[in-house]
């Protein structure tokens, strides 16, 4: 059984594939109402159990009216409720409404110049006359809204000439071909606040800061006196989870479950037990590092290596709790975002990377599932963390992958090759701490390349493996952008890394966003 929602009321975003759509849902959490996210497709609307005050449809890859396109879903279309169309879903208002759209004939990517006339703005809109009538707007568009239907009214164009906002003049419905969610937006969000408070007349109804007693309630409701196996990684989301299910329970009701696989951080797993230790977390350490260093010899597919780890984490789990009948609970880490992303609701989504988690387990094992983090975002579950008292050492650490170092040695996996970049990735870690670089970047760490170049040593010709350092800024791992390091600061981390670490001899920085590149190499 997964935690009900945090609360049963706020607003539905419509997900059309856009790489935005949850960061529409985390604008809105942070102007203070709840989202939650559905498949744009969905032919039905959800049921009564939650109030949904409007309804927003994210932007998406797709033509709308080509073959394979999603459409506006017919609850959608006949509802009474507010309606925000964002890039595509304004395209999907506009031709479900009867207006023309146009493909290919104006892109544009970037900041643009929109203009508002006012003159035919809809009473219930008037709202929008608190704005500035010019604005610098986030464009990600190919197609766009060549004429709407004359139940709309046009309130803005760029200095293209392309329909950059629209409103019906009837029903409290509002298409915006710009991105108002991203940051770029000079007033995207004074414009979803007017869509939320004023059009909508929503109440303010979240606060993550206020979370904690309401989070521990749920978990005393749904476990009640049963024991939860809980999946930690020693990261933040399992760990602020298993402090939290700790406080709620008691120590006795939760028993934390840590497995070494070989591929942590140098000296992490010696770290994660002391520190659970001073939390009064009670954790059992599985040393599973020979069983999985076997089973990824010679793998060198990132894919294949994920479900090899991810199918030896059941294993270990499955070992441990075998006869263990008090258990009734499995207890996960999981966020908001790893369950949008599983669901692939996005219009021709894709499968980037398989998320690391101990799926399966509940069936085999008989557990109920606790996930009390399944509608949070990570900063919702640090602020959790914070009201814990969890020092910021844990509650603010960089994200670490499930598989680990595996994802960060390209190729096969050996331990020298592990110890190696332990090595420099300490190194690069302790630098950024020491400088207080390390909360500037979202995160950071060493990637150890498949790659031999010749270098000089001593006078002595070496020829061994190229390390790449990565540190990207981002605010929940969607998009990123790259960590601006000082040039001074990465020649000295390379310079110790070639110096100390017997094995690298060149040390490269990766200035790739995402998109187009992934966070992790594999």
């Amino acid at each position: 059984m997964h935690l009900q929602r945090p609360v049963n009321e706020g607003f539905l975003i419509l997900d059309y594939g856009s790489q935005y759509t949850l960061l529409i849902a985390r604008r809105l959490r942070e102007i203070g109402v709840y989202a939650e996210i559905i498949d744009g497709s969905r032919q039905t609307a959800p049921s009564d159990e939650f109030h949904y005050h409007g309804i927003i449809l994210s932007g998406g890859p797709d033509t709308v009216g080509e073959e394979g396109a999603r459409s506006l879903p017919s609850w959608v279309a006949q509802s009474d409720k507010p309606i925000l169309g964002i890039c595509y879903g304004m395209q999907l208002m506009a031709e479900a409404s009867g207006g023309k759209l146009r493909s290919g004939q104006q892109r544009e990517y970037g900041k643009s110049h929109l203009s508002f006339d006012w003159k035919d703005l809809p009473k219930y809109a008037e709202t929008l006359k608190s704005l500035p009538k010019d604005q610098i707007v986030w464009m990600s568009h190919g197609d766009d809204v060549e004429a709407p239907d004359s139940s709309f009214a046009t309130l803005a164009y760029t200095d293209d000439k392309v329909v950059g906002v629209i409103a019906h003049r009837e029903k409290p419905w509002i298409g915006l071909q710009f991105h108002p969610e991203v940051q770029h937006t000079e007033y995207g969000e004074e414009l979803l606040k007017a869509f939320v408070f004023d059009i909508c007349k929503a109440p303010r109804n979240w606060d993550s800061s206020q979370m904690l007693d309401s989070s521990i309630e749920r978990i005393r409701q749904n476990v009640g006196k049963g024991k939860v196996l809980m999946a930690v990684s020693g990261g933040v989301d399992s760990t602020v989870a298993a402090v939290l299910l700790t406080r709620a329970l008691g120590a006795s009701q939760v028993h934390a479950i840590f497995v070494d696989h070989g591929l942590l951080r140098k000296d992490e797993a010696k770290w994660v037990q002391e520190q659970f230790a001073s939390m009064g977390v009670q954790l059992t350490t599985l040393d599973q590092k020979k069983e999985f260093y076997s089973e990824l010899d010679g793998i060198t597919d990132p894919e294949q290596k994920r479900k090899i780890i991810g199918r030896k984490f059941i294993e270990a789990f499955e070992a441990f709790a075998k006869g263990k009948k008090e258990f009734t609970h499995l207890g996960q880490g999981t966020l908001y975002p790893d369950v949008i992303e599983s669901a692939g609701h996005g219009a021709g989504a894709k499968v980037i990377k398989s998320h690391h988690n101990v799926g399966g387990l509940p069936e085999k094992l008989a557990l109920e599932l606790v996930e009390p983090f399944r509608y949070l975002f990570k900063d919702e579950v640090r602020t959790i963390g914070r009201a814990l008292g969890i020092p910021a050492l844990l509650v603010d650490r960089h994200p670490f992958p499930g598989p680990g170092l595996a994802v960060r040695i390209i190729g096969a996996i050996t331990e020298e090759k592990v110890r190696v970049l332990q090595e420099a990735d300490a190194i690069f870690i302790r630098h950024l701490h020491d400088s207080g670089f390390y909360s500037q970047v979202w995160q950071a760490f060493a990637v150890l390349l498949p790659v031999k170049s010749v270098g000089v040593m001593g006078d002595n010709r070496t020829y061994q493996e190229v390390c790449a350092l990565r540190a990207v800024t981002a605010s929940d791992g969607m998009t990123a952008g790259v960590g601006d390091l000082p040039i001074s600061f990465l020649v000295n981390v390379g310079n110790e890394i070639v110096r100390k670490v017997n094995g690298i001899n060149r040390v490269v920085y990766d200035v790739t966003t995402k998109p187009p590149a992934t966070i992790e190499w594999e």
